[in-house]
């Protein structure tokens, strides 16, 4: 892999010797990373969606243990919004900034197909999968639907007229929705889906009436299920999880578990040297009190992978991804 910044390659190669070169002169080290990432000890975190929602969560909490844990002093969050990740995925691509590294994750492998991007994951380079994260079918607490049972009912007699509001199109919101469909004999290209570009807009039509459920990640609307502004009808996970009482769509007799799992990407011209340094620099930030109370608070199940066995897994993930999304209509 040819570099785009051979300087940093020489940086990150010696990385802990530099450290031990600043501390004999008595200056401030860049980074307290071991691996020397990053060498220039700023750190920017792109967050491709707007403010408050799951990858911009991801980001921020990445920050808040990178800061607080000392790893780097000077860590910033940029928020790009717009089209599943993918106009964010681009600029990102296009900036190729060796101190930048990109929060993603399942639903962006989605949107990639179902908008027929360009730029695909394929142009950056995986270095890590943090996080996992269940999905949660939701009524309001106004809701005639008491039960799954009562939902599927009313929803497969006539698909069309119980809209379901989420995130971006492709993305794993959809994605269940359309599983849902297909496991209960219902013709997933007639499931009438409402994208919203974030979690906010799609509580507001669910609360508003505009739509007859939601479906979204378990931390995504948390506060309104704790207050019982909304009802969860099925959560997408194999057992029940201890943080929420509701139950599973498989012990219902519906057979969907979907994970949307969240993930990170590092700028293209990033070589196999600078990858070991920044996921030896993710596996301290994973090993910080910091991170693991972020884990804790967002209900996020830990599913850390650095390694040999990154690639193998998006190349994984975009392979499904094309087949559920083919299976269900989504893509031709």
């Amino acid at each position: 892999m040819s570099s785009r910044h051979p300087g940093a390659i020489v940086v990150a190669g010696i990385g802990a010797a530099a450290l031990l070169v600043l501390a004999a002169c008595g200056q401030q080290a860049p980074t307290r990373s071991a691996s020397g990432f990053p060498s220039t000890g700023r750190l920017q975190l792109i967050a491709p969606a707007a403010p408050g929602g799951g990858w911009d969560s991801t980001a921020r909490a990445l920050q808040q243990a990178v800061d607080d844990s000392g790893l780097v002093r000077n860590t910033q969050v940029i928020n790009v919004d717009g089209a599943g990740g993918t106009i964010g995925l681009a600029r990102f691509v296009a900036d190729d900034d060796p101190k930048q590294l990109m929060v993603m994750g399942a639903v962006m492998i989605g949107a990639i197909a179902v908008n027929q991007s360009q730029i695909t994951i394929a142009d950056a380079v995986p270095v890590a999968r943090l996080t996992g994260e269940n999905e949660v079918l939701v009524v309001p607490d106004s809701s005639e639907f008491t039960t799954l049972g009562e939902f599927t009912a009313a929803f497969t007699a006539d698909p069309g007229a119980h809209p379901i509001a989420g995130g971006s199109a492709g993305g794993t919101d959809q994605v269940t929705a359309g599983l849902y469909a297909e496991a209960v004999g219902a013709d997933p290209r007639k499931v009438n889906y409402i994208p919203y570009s974030g979690g906010g807009e799609a509580l507001a039509a669910i609360l508003g009436g505009k739509v007859a459920a939601g479906i979204s990640g378990v931390q995504e609307w948390a506060g309104q299920i704790e207050s019982g502004d909304l009802r969860v009808l099925a959560v997408s996970s194999p057992a029940r999880i201890e943080a929420l009482d509701a139950p599973t769509f498989t012990e219902q007799g519906v057979d969907v578990q979907v994970t949307n799992w969240r993930g990170v990407l590092a700028p293209p011209g990033t070589t196999a040297a600078e990858v070991a340094d920044i996921q030896q620099f993710l596996t301290e930030v994973h090993g910080t009190p910091q991170w693991k109370e972020a884990l804790r608070t967002n209900n996020w199940d830990d599913q850390f992978l650095v390694g040999d066995e990154v690639q193998p897994f998006f190349d994984q993930q975009v392979t499904e991804f094309a087949g559920t999304l083919k299976k269900i209509g989504l893509v031709e």
